[in-house]
């Protein structure tokens, strides 16, 4: 088994990066504007998955110093690197998945 294959999916296959991923392909995000788009999701887990994915290079936190504070959350190069590949699986997910 490819060891970078293995890192990716250990990355993106856990429960919710997809959906995060999907939500920041249509551009930058404030915190509870992606909780409301996955309402099952708790908000500690988006924040354990935000910073995953910082650690990791994928996601960036950018913070704006006004009042009160505004934080968005947006891909990276390397996170818009997986645009494609999110794509894909909505258009396999149309192809062969049941509503």
């Amino acid at each position: 088994m490819c060891p970078r294959f293995k890192q990716a999916f250990d990355l993106l296959g856990k429960r919710w990066t997809g959906l995060i991923l999907r939500t920041l392909c249509g551009g930058p995000r404030r915190f509870s504007e992606i909780a409301a788009i996955i309402p099952d999701m708790s908000e500690r887990m988006l924040s354990e998955r935000f910073r995953e994915l910082e650690d990791a290079g994928v996601v960036n936190r950018r913070v704006y110093p006004e009042t009160p504070v505004r934080i968005e959350y947006e891909l990276t190069e390397k996170g818009r690197g997986l645009h494609p590949v999110v794509e894909a699986v909505q258009i396999w997910a149309d192809e062969w998945l049941p509503e």
